[in-house]
């Protein structure tokens, strides 16, 4: 499948989410919390990968995601807390980001001593 191709249907996905939210903030974020981006990327690996490789990478993709989408939960919380209290939308991302950062270091300690290593 052609890389432009890809861009044009991933790209179209976020815009189409983006307008949908903007007329109900309900129905954009169930959107947007379905795993569409990974969805897509796997759709993605099985066009253009063939054997055990594509089974393998579609499975470590799905593995990691998981893994990879918890400290990102909490930050979900903090956001409307956030904007609730006047702080700036700006402040309020870079704190998003920063704590997910944070919170994914933690989640990478307490899963290596488990024997799962996230990077």
């Amino acid at each position: 499948m052609p890389i432009f191709l890809k861009y044009l249907i991933t790209a179209g996905l976020v815009v189409l989410i983006s307008e949908i939210a903007k007329r109900s903030d309900k129905v954009g974020a169930l959107i947007a919390s379905l795993p569409l981006v990974t969805t897509l990327a796997m759709i993605w690996m099985f066009v253009e990968l063939k054997g055990q490789t594509q089974v393998d990478k579609i499975g470590n993709h799905a593995w990691y995601t998981f893994w990879y989408v918890l400290p990102t939960l909490p930050m979900f919380l903090v956001i409307p807390w956030m904007l609730k209290k006047g702080i700036h939308f700006g402040w309020t991302m870079g704190a998003y980001c920063v704590g997910t950062i944070i919170l994914f270091v933690l989640l990478h300690l307490v899963m290596k001593k488990f024997g799962v290593p996230l990077m």
